[in-house]
């Protein structure tokens, strides 16, 4: 079996999207605009996130203990890039063992993004 997407489901796509593409950076794979719908697939290589707006959703409601991760190559520049780009730094950087770092932002909807960097490998 292999691993396709994560879908979120978004309440405002075009807010959504600039977060996902110029705070995470992630390139656009596709894009389609069905009646109704929005969707976008992002990523690189075979896993992609989707996000989806639909006009007959009600609120969407993210805040939860569900994170979504992301490998960044330095942490430090990663938390100074996301800071330049007015973004708030929800926790972190934590350090629990000697092989990882992170720390996490909330995208518009309330997600947990978790920037990783893997030490030594």
């Amino acid at each position: 079996m292999k691993f396709l997407w994560t879908t979120l489901s978004v309440n405002d796509f075009d807010k959504s999207l600039k977060f996902y593409q110029d705070i995470v950076g992630l390139p656009l794979q596709r894009r389609m605009d069905p009646p109704g719908m929005k969707l976008a697939f992002l990523g690189e290589g075979d896993t992609a996130l989707e996000l989806i707006w639909d006009s007959k959703r009600h609120q969407v409601d993210l805040r939860t203990p569900v994170s979504i991760g992301f490998k960044v190559p330095d942490l430090n520049a990663a938390l100074a890039e996301v800071q330049a780009k007015g973004v708030k730094i929800d926790s972190g950087p934590f350090q629990p063992n000697p092989g990882i770092k992170f720390f996490y932002v909330r995208d518009p909807d309330g997600m947990n993004v978790q920037f990783v960097e893997e030490i030594g490998h």
